[in-house]
């Protein structure tokens, strides 16, 4: 569905931004893909290594609705993957990130509906389910502005659907380039918040194709999130450094002991469909939409009332072993 096709990833020199580039470029053949952000070494850096004829570099930020515009032209699918996303750096800073998380989600939206763009997926985290710190307060609000942009295109065709997903393995800030990090520069222990701690546990690349079929599952206004294992964080440890010493250091403020995706809260919302979940709209739209079938005919059912997605009650776990398999991780 991309060949011929214009798509604006925002926060496009991230690590999600990187895959996705290269999974459009190996398997499809877009008119553009336009790099949106606001750090012109990694733009320039990303164009080394991406420097296709039909590769645009923007730099913007998307608190500036002028420039969105501007980028948004001529464009048939966005995917919004700009955010602050440092939970400490948001509770010291927490206007600059409600500024790009929030306002800047919102500028998303108005540029992408003025400019006729088709389809918009805006990138979440489990964070934002029942959230517990502003990072992931911003990207609930997020959410929640994007479900309802759908009530407000008005005769514009312009649909908007949220992709909610977990850790990346690898991922820039991520914990195992941070224990990997900590091994190389000597340390004699690696520091673990909770022995009891786990989180949903991802690949850059699941990440990627579940966000590009994605688009041709939306009908707009649902929450997607895939069905992906649970890790537990001594696992991981486990996997980086068999046998090396551990030091069990608390939660730090913001942390939850265990992540959840779909809240127990949404149940009554929540659609099971063979790999992923959807959880429908709070609002009622203009346009009733049926979301049990979404648009390549896949068939969901509600769950039972009172379900939450929670990675410490997750029926699959990854191994040790799994988690060197799956994601290449080589013991140090």
């Amino acid at each position: 569905m991309f060949d011929g096709k214009s798509v604006l990833i925002t926060g496009g020199t991230g690590s999600f931004g990187h895959k996705y580039t290269e999974t459009l470029l190996s398997r499809f053949k877009p008119k553009k893909v336009i790099i949106y952000s606001r750090d012109e070494l990694k733009q320039y850096e990303m164009q080394q290594v991406f420097n296709q004829p039909e590769m645009r570099y923007f730099i913007g930020d998307v608190r500036d609705i002028e420039r969105l515009k501007q980028a948004c032209r001529d464009v048939d699918y966005v995917i919004h993957a700009a955010a602050l996303k440092q939970v400490p750096a948001a509770e010291y800073n927490p206007m600059e990130c409600i500024k790009t998380n929030v306002y800047g989600a919102e500028n998303v939206i108005s540029a992408a509906i003025s400019c006729g763009v088709k389809k918009v997926i805006a990138l979440s985290t489990d964070k934002a389910a029942n959230p517990v710190n502003l990072y992931g307060a911003t990207k609930l609000c997020s959410d929640k502005l994007f479900v309802a942009a759908n009530n407000i295109t008005g005769g514009e065709t312009t649909r908007f659907s949220v992709v909610r997903y977990g850790n990346v393995v690898g991922s820039r800030g991520s914990v195992v380039p941070f224990f990997q990090g900590l091994i190389a520069k000597g340390a004699k222990s690696l520091p673990i918040t909770d022995y009891n701690m786990t989180r949903f546990w991802i690949s850059l690349q699941q990440g990627v194709d579940f966000v590009l079929k994605n688009f041709e599952r939306m009908q707009g206004g649902e929450i997607f999130v895939p069905k992906i294992p649970s890790i537990k964080i001594t696992d991981i440890t486990e996997a980086l450094a068999p046998g090396f010493k551990t030091e069990e250091i608390g939660i730090r403020p913001g942390e939850k002991l265990h992540e959840t995706m779909c809240p127990r809260d949404d149940s009554q919302r929540t659609l099971e469909f063979l790999d992923h979940y959807v959880i429908a709209p709070a609002i009622q739209f203009t346009q009733p939409v049926d979301y049990k079938v979404n648009c390549i005919e896949e068939r969901g059912a509600p769950v039972e009332k009172g379900f939450a997605y929670n990675s410490g009650r997750n029926p699959h776990f990854l191994s040790v072993s799994e988690i060197r398999e799956l994601h290449d991780v080589a013991s140090i």
